[in-house]
């Protein structure tokens, strides 16, 4: 029932968004920023916006737009900074579309699916604590047990991988590595490398007859 050019708007909206199940609400978007945004996406045009980083500072960035991934009432843009050579994830709301659009590209492929980007990148940007940490098994079989929000998975070797990962504490952290179900050597950060000792030894202690 819609006019040919708002349905064609429409179209584009859906077939360039994708969802993450609804959490907490979140800033709401203009919708204009959003088809201008989707649109980009479809036509393969650059897109040259102000931003305004979590932190308060603003920069001018030049895009190359992929997906558009909503979670719950936030959008977030997956794209490729051309400047600073490396795929971005950016909140839509802190997005400021600047005209007219920049020339088209040649679409790049996905380093990964964008649910995943997003959910990696808003997870790790909230954590407090960071560590890299071997874990004694195949990249594979931790990467059953490890999503993207929680961290990545580098592989070794055949017996081994690297898994960087974060929580708001190092107590959070070091349970979650524990939860982890596998042996782990952890030698960073040095606050965590001490409390897995001395959690080591509570929890030989309480064994002990």
């Amino acid at each position: 029932m819609l006019p040919s050019r708002l349905r064609r708007r429409v179209g584009t909206l859906q077939q360039y968004a994708v969802a993450v199940p609804r959490d907490e609400p979140g800033p709401r978007v203009d919708a204009d920023t959003l088809t201008t945004i989707a649109t980009a996406c479809r036509d393969h045009e650059r897109l040259r916006f102000d931003y305004r980083g979590h932190d308060g500072s603003d920069s001018r960035r030049d895009v190359e737009p992929y997906r558009l991934v909503n979670w719950g009432r936030r959008w977030y843009l997956v794209g490729f900074d051309v400047a600073r050579d490396g795929w971005r994830t950016y909140r839509v709301d802190r997005i400021s579309p600047r005209t007219p659009a920049g020339p088209r590209f040649t679409p790049r492929e996905l380093p990964e699916d964008p649910v995943d980007q997003v959910r990696r990148g808003v997870s790790s940007a909230a954590w407090r604590c960071r560590a890299q940490v071997t874990v004694h098994a195949p990249a594979e079989l931790v990467a059953e047990r490890i999503n993207a929000a929680i961290g990545t998975v580098t592989p070794v070797d055949d017996t081994r991988c690297l898994l960087d990962t974060g929580a708001d504490s190092v107590e959070a952290l070091a349970v979650h590595l524990g939860l982890l179900g596998m042996d782990f050597t952890v030698t960073e950060p040095p606050e965590l490398v001490e409390l897995v000792r001395v959690l080591a030894g509570r929890y030989h202690r309480a064994v002990m007859r």
